[in-house]
C-alpha cells in the first residue's frame, strides 16, 4: 500500500497523524475484521438477536443475556442473581444435575452461566453438525425455560459460597475491593456485596420467582457466531426463546448511584503491604465520552510501562511493583479506579504521588505526543480483540447488551482516530474530579510509625 505524504506543519499535525494511523490500521486489518457482517433481528417472542456467520471451523458459539444481574437482587438478598444463574443446570423436571451434565458431555458441548452486577449470561459452544447441535440446544433451552432449583443443591451451593466469603474476608485484596465499592456506590446495587446473612435469606421460592421475573423472552439478547446459515440461526433463536417466561416487556429502572463525596477509609490488616484503591463513579457504556476517556486513561494508568502513574510510582520512586487505572463502564456508570500495593511504611507517600499525578493530569491533560502514542497502541491492539470466535462473541454481547450501533466494531478505529486532544480534555473535565475521590487503604500504615 502507498501512503500519502503528509506535510509536517505545527497546525494540523495531530489531525494528520490521526489520519495516518487510521490509514495504516485499515491497511493491516484483515477484510473479515474490517467489516464484520453482523445481522440483527428480533424473534417472535421479542428477543433481540445478533448473528455473524463464520464457516472457518464447524462450531457455533452463542450467548444469551438477561437483565438479571445483581442490580435486580433485593437489598436483603444480595447474591440471589448469582445463585439463580449458577443453579440453572442443577435440575429441570425429572433431570437432576448429574443427568444434565452427562447429556451435555455426550454432545461435546461446553456451557457456562454467571451473573454480574448488570446481567446474567449463559453461553454454549457446540459442533455445528445437526445431531450434536440439536441435542445441546434442546437441553439448553430446557434448563433456561424451567430450572427446578432443587433445595438440596441450593443448600450445598449456598454453604460453598459462604465458605468462600469467609475466606475472602481474610484477604486484603478482596476486602479492599468490597469496601471500595461500598464507599463509591453506597446502597446502590453496584455497592452491595453478598454476605452470610443475605445468602441465608435466599429461599428456593425466591430463585423461582427471580427466574420468572427476569429470565424473560422480551428481555433476552441472543448473540451467535459460527458455521450455520441465517435460516438456521433464526430457528436456533426461536428455539431458545420460545419457552422462556413472558413477563412484562421492560424492567423497572434502577436509580443511578449519587456521586460520592471525597473520603478516606483505612482498614487495619496484618498483611505486610497496603492495598490501595482510589476512585469515584465513572461512566456508562452509552456515554459519548467513552472513547475519549479510554484514550486518556491509557496515558494516565492503563498503558502499563508507558503510563504516567507507572513512571511516577515505580520508575522514579520504586514505591510499587505495579500501578494501574481503568474505567469499568456498565449499564449505569461504573467505577473509575486507580490501584496499587505498597509497603505499609510507604503507603502515605504513594498516595501523595497518586494524588499529585492525578491533579496534574486533570489540570494539564496529556500531551499530543502521549495521546498519539496511546492512540497508536490501542489501534494496533484492536485486532487482538476479535481474533477468535469467542472474542467476537464477547464484542457482539457488548453491542447487544448496551444497544450499540451495529457498526461499532467496524468503525471503532475510525472513531478513535478522530478523537482530538480537545475532546479528551473536555471528557476529563466532565468525568474526573480529584476533589471527589474515594480512597480505601487495607493494611493501613501503623499509627505509631
Amino acid at each position: 500500500m502507498v501512503l500519502p505524504i503528509l506535510s509536517i506543519r505545527p497546525a494540523g499535525l495531530a489531525r494528520r497523524l490521526r489520519m495516518l494511523i487510521a490509514l495504516i490500521v485499515a491497511a493491516l486489518l484483515p477484510p473479515a475484521w474490517a467489516a464484520l457482517p453482523i445481522e440483527r433481528w428480533t424473534t417472535s417472542t421479542g428477543a433481540k438477536v445478533l448473528f455473524v456467520r463464520s464457516d472457518a471451523i464447524p462450531m457455533i458459539d452463542l450467548a444469551i443475556h438477561f437483565d438479571a444481574g445483581g442490580r435486580r437482587s433485593p437489598a436483603g438478598q444480595t447474591g440471589l442473581a448469582s445463585l439463580a444463574a449458577e443453579l440453572l443446570d442443577a435440575g429441570s423436571g425429572e433431570l437432576d444435575e448429574d443427568a444434565i451434565a452427562d447429556r451435555f458431555a455426550r454432545t461435546g458441548a461446553q456451557r457456562s452461566a454467571s451473573a454480574s452486577s448488570d446481567g446474567a449470561s449463559v453461553t454454549l459452544r457446540s459442533l455445528s453438525s445437526d445431531r450434536e447441535l440439536d441435542a445441546a440446544l434442546g437441553l439448553l433451552s430446557r434448563i433456561l425455560a424451567s430450572p427446578s432449583y432443587p433445595q438440596a443443591v441450593l443448600d450445598r451451593e449456598r454453604a460453598r459460597m459462604i465458605a468462600r466469603l469467609r475466606e475472602a474476608d481474610t484477604q486484603p485484596g478482596s476486602i479492599v475491593r468490597r469496601r471500595f465499592a461500598e464507599q463509591v456506590f453506597g446502597d446502590h446495587p453496584y455497592g452491595r456485596s453478598a454476605t452470610e446473612a443475605t445468602l441465608s435469606a435466599i429461599t428456593r421460592q425466591a430463585l423461582v420467582d427471580f427466574h420468572a421475573r427476569h429470565y424473560t423472552a422480551s428481555r433476552a439478547i441472543i448473540v451467535m457466531i459460527g458455521a450455520v446459515s441465517r435460516p438456521r440461526a433464526e430457528s436456533i433463536a426461536e428455539m431458545l426463546s420460545i419457552g422462556l417466561p413472558t413477563g412484562e416487556p421492560a424492567a423497572l429502572p434502577v436509580a443511578q448511584a449519587p456521586a460520592p463525596e471525597a473520603r478516606v477509609l483505612r482498614v487495619a490488616h496484618p498483611a505486610s503491604q497496603s492495598h490501595i484503591l482510589v476512585g469515584a463513579r465513572g461512566i456508562a457504556y452509552g456515554d459519548p465520552d467513552l472513547l475519549a476517556l479510554q484514550l486518556a486513561n491509557h496515558v494516565l494508568g492503563g498503558g502499563g510501562f508507558t503510563s504516567r502513574l507507572y513512571a511516577e510510582i515505580r520508575e522514579k520512586r520504586g514505591l510499587a511493583y505495579s500501578v494501574y487505572s481503568y474505567f469499568s463502564p456498565g449499564v449505569q456508570p461504573g467505577p473509575f479506579t486507580i490501584g496499587l500495593q505498597t509497603r505499609k511504611d510507604q503507603a502515605d507517600q504513594a498516595l501523595e504521588v497518586v494524588r499529585a499525578t492525578l491533579d496534574r493530569f486533570v489540570r494539564d491533560g496529556p500531551s499530543e505526543t502521549e495521546l498519539e502514542a496511546a492512540r497508536a497502541n490501542l489501534i494496533a491492539g484492536f485486532p487482538l480483540r476479535i481474533d477468535s470466535n469467542r472474542k467476537i462473541l464477547g464484542q457482539l454481547s457488548l453491542i447487544g447488551v448496551h444497544d450499540l450501533p451495529t457498526d461499532w466494531l467496524e468503525r471503532w478505529t475510525e472513531r478513535l482516530a478522530a478523537v482530538s486532544r480537545d475532546d479528551v480534555m473536555k471528557a476529563i473535565a466532565r468525568h474526573i474530579n480529584p476533589d471527589r475521590m474515594v480512597t480505601v487503604v487495607v493494611g493501613a500504615p501503623d499509627p505509631a510509625r
